[in-house]
């Protein structure tokens, strides 16, 4: 018997040296059955990137050394980000699995269209270039803060500590992303140097200043929203073919999903709103109660966030880290990963 799995596609920053030629890895690691179907997508993608006169996914996944300068740089990694994660999609074993849902973190919403097919590949190739390039040449910054505790429940401590400076710095900083248990904030440069300097340091590391990172879901990105509506009409836009669940917790249910509405959400209110990852999972676990949860690549970075959005809402009685991690030493644990070898090989293993 199939057992259900709601997906979760991650988002900016998780393709890193770790990942160098993951996405070709992958691709030669897969069954027979399906290799040539991830290679014809792939080889859609490079074409794409080709006619766009930048580096196809390929020769970024398989340079000798990683180069932050030409990997982190915005266009190319949302390129690697998609195509990682939509070959993963792609590669999971559907006579295991029922994908009842998707969802994803930030830009993972970009994949989770390609995988629910609201995109086409060439479309969805061009478009996530687009946005990267739209986006990053917007103004701010973003940086990241747990509000969580070592076991990974909610502190009000630091929660209060992060709505202190939200109030200090009203209409210039705000909540980027709801991260599990960290608070992805955002606004102008200044703002977030002025927080990031009064806010105490936590687990030896935060605040921790996103690179390369302009103030993502927030209204710096308004003219951002406006070009890209303009650039990608409706038309573009397809009936998606499984449910999604958006960064509001809002699901996109077929065969009644308003195209209009989906594209102002994804080129408009997705941009310049604060994005609620927890929600999102929060959502998808209640709704759909799904058996497991799969985590797409690249990276294996998600299960911590989705950890703590799971013990926030006390889900089947998860309260701490100590036992999450007691019950992800099952055979088959909960949450799998496709970026680590043990946990995506429970996922595409009965392939052949």
């Amino acid at each position: 018997m199939k057992k259900t799995a709601l997906v979760v596609c991650p988002g900016r920053g998780t393709y890193n040296k770790p990942e160098l030629g993951s996405i070709s890895a992958n691709i030669a690691a897969s069954s027979p059955k399906i290799r040539e179907d991830l290679q014809n997508v792939l080889d859609q993608i490079d074409a794409e990137r080709a006619a766009l006169g930048l580096a196809t996914v390929t020769e970024l996944d398989q340079a000798k050394l990683f180069k932050t300068s030409l990997h982190q740089q915005a266009e190319h990694a949302a390129a690697l980000i998609y195509a990682a994660g939509y070959l993963d999609f792609l590669s999971i074993d559907r006579n295991q699995y029922d994908v009842v849902a998707i969802t994803g973190n930030s830009m993972g919403w970009y994949t989770a269209m390609a995988c629910a097919e609201a995109w086409s590949v060439p479309t969805t190739a061009r478009l996530v270039t687009s946005m990267a390039q739209l986006t990053a040449g917007g103004a701010g910054a973003q940086f990241i803060y747990p509000i969580v505790d070592s076991e990974w429940r909610p502190d009000p401590t630091r929660e209060a500590l992060v709505d202190a400076q939200l109030q200090a710095h009203q209409g210039e900083l705000f909540r980027s992303i709801n991260y599990g248990g960290y608070a992805v904030l955002a606004g102008t440069e200044a703002a977030c140097s002025a927080a990031m300097k009064a806010l105490p340091l936590a687990d030896e590391r935060f605040p921790m200043l996103l690179p390369g990172h302009a103030a993502f879901h927030t209204h710096l990105m308004s003219d951002a929203a406006t070009e890209a509506q303009e650039t990608w009409p409706t038309a573009v836009f397809r009936e998606p073919q499984t449910p999604l669940i958006d960064g509001r917790g809002h699901q996109w249910l077929t065969p009644t999903v308003d195209m209009r509405a989906l594209h102002r959400y994804t080129l408009g209110h997705q941009v310049t709103e604060t994005y609620d990852f927890s929600k999102a999972i929060q959502v998808g676990v209640r709704e759909f109660a799904p058996d497991h949860i799969i985590l797409l690549g690249p990276g294996s970075g998600l299960g911590g966030a989705v950890a703590q959005a799971l013990i926030a809402m006390n889900w089947q009685d998860l309260d701490s880290k100590a036992e999450f991690s007691k019950r992800q030493a099952a055979e088959v644990p909960y949450v799998l990963s496709m970026g680590l070898a043990e946990q995506r090989a429970l996922v595409t293993t009965a392939q052949s």
